[in-house]
């Protein structure tokens, strides 16, 4: 039982870790210093990090979600 809870810990944080990767990789296609006031730096870039995180979170939820639900369905017959 502990195994089992330890082997999905360690998935989880797998696919976050690996989501977060992923996300930081693609945000940096998008060009954002247009869009950066003067002097605002520090505060584009927490902007951003805290952009990739949400949209790796939202993203890794979403794919979890989906395996859970994929290895219920042998409970449904």
């Amino acid at each position: 039982m502990f195994e089992q809870a330890g082997q999905q810990a360690l998935l989880h944080i797998l696919v976050h870790l690996l989501f977060l990767v992923i996300t930081w990789w693609a945000m940096q296609a998008i060009k954002f210093d247009s869009y950066i006031k003067k002097g605002k730096v520090i505060q584009a870039r927490v902007l951003f990090v805290l952009v990739t995180i949400a949209v790796a979170s939202l993203v890794s939820s979403f794919f979890l979600s989906y395996l859970n639900y994929s290895t219920q369905l042998k409970y449904l017959f």
